[in-house]
């Protein structure tokens, strides 16, 4: 996905390169009269005395780029491929060991299974205590595929059906591949964000001089860091004027209107940048803090959303009931990956909070759901 928005933002600045592009907002300091169509390179005064961008574009005084993540990229990208891969299983039998070959890339290439070969994996990411968890998610998903022309029901794994959309069930009623997809947006892309590259090893490092510019690496490591992290957080460097479709942009954008959550991560992630680029590291750890703590509140309230909307289909429509749980079950789960330094729910409430869901979805009640959605909201 975010190769294709690379691919289509180029041929778009082909079709349109007859016009003058430029700065078109006259408060920008770096206003442009003759351009004809916005760049996106606007910049402001801020009262710290340097700019801030209004996109993820961050350069040196010669004009070289000086942003990279590439192998977070790659890894969203394999997570996709991944999902495909798992919501097959709704006609037809899925392969465990393809799961975790695509988990683990096995061969660069994901055991045949990737559309693309790169160096990079899921599983040395993932948070580490959680790898052996992921990988029994996968057994049970492909377990349960095996039951695709069965219909679900409590001790039976199958496909229900609501409308035209189809979801494979395990014998528990719960949906593996919303487990693993959202399970993995926190083990991996939250947890290496905020507990890995905003950490102290990751951001106390040198901020003076480019890694290798002989080479084309113009960024200095903690900008570097700090930029992976950005990667991990899954957007366009124009977002949220372009949104994504998949994994914590498209979730951001949807709990916005409740949260401002868009303007509080990006807005966030360019302050950082930008601070760090001037060294002003109090700002770059404000502006940490605001991300860490938003982050964790989108997942809150993602899961709430989802545990809502499962009381109004429980018993009616079982399969958006089930499919709805099981999202709140991995965006409830996701808490876990919030850091010590700034997380609501401590390690024994989260572990509580979990332990309300049933291990079988068939036995939960309205009652039920109604009571998690009220230790959420008593920390969110």
């Amino acid at each position: 996905m975010l190769k294709n928005i690379l691919l289509v933002t180029a041929v778009a600045a082909t079709l349109f390169s007859c016009k003058k592009e430029g700065c078109m907002d006259e408060t920008a300091i770096n206003y442009n009269s003759e351009a004809k169509k916005e760049d996106g390179s606007c910049k402001y005064e801020t009262a710290e005395g340097y700019t801030v961008p209004t996109t993820y574009t961050f350069k040196d005084a010669n004009g070289n780029s000086t942003v990279s993540y590439g192998g977070q990229i790659d890894r969203l990208s394999q997570l996709e491929e991944m999902v495909v891969e798992m919501k097959s299983g709704i006609t037809g039998m899925v392969g465990e060991q393809a799961l975790l070959d695509m988990f683990a890339n096995t061969g660069d290439n994901g055991g045949g299974n990737f559309s693309f070969s790169s160096t990079k994996q899921l599983e040395n990411k993932c948070f580490p205590d959680d790898v052996q968890m992921f990988k029994d998610w996968m057994a049970d998903l492909a377990f349960a595929s095996n039951d695709f022309a069965e219909t679900a029901a409590s001790g039976q794994a199958g496909v229900l059906t609501s409308g035209s959309k189809k979801y494979l069930f395990d014998a528990n009623g719960y949906e593996p591949v919303q487990l693993i997809e959202k399970g993995l947006m926190g083990a991996v892309f939250m947890h290496q964000a905020v507990n890995g590259y905003f950490s102290d090893a990751k951001m106390n490092v040198d901020n003076s001089v480019a890694v290798d510019a002989a080479n084309g690496k113009f960024y200095t490591a903690m900008e570097h860091h700090f930029d992976e992290a950005f990667g991990y957080f899954g957007v366009p460097t124009n977002f949220p004027t372009d949104v994504p479709n998949s994994f914590w942009g498209k979730y951001c954008n949807v709990r916005d209107a409740e949260l401002n959550s868009n303007s509080v991560m990006m807005d966030n992630f360019l302050k950082g940048r930008a601070a760090i680029s001037n060294d002003d590291m109090a700002k770059r750890d404000a502006a940490i803090q605001e991300i860490r703590t938003m982050w964790e509140t989108i997942s809150a309230r993602q899961a709430i959303y989802y545990l809502n909307a499962a009381v109004a289909d429980l018993g009616v429509d079982n399969a958006k009931a089930f499919h709805a749980l099981s999202e709140a079950y991995a965006f409830a789960w996701n808490l876990r990956y919030a850091p010590l330094e700034t997380r609501r729910m401590s390690v024994a409430e989260h572990t509580s909070l979990m332990a309300q869901f049933p291990a079988n979805m068939w036995d939960i009640t309205v009652a039920d759901i109604n009571a998690i959605v009220a230790s959420i909201e008593a920390k969110f």
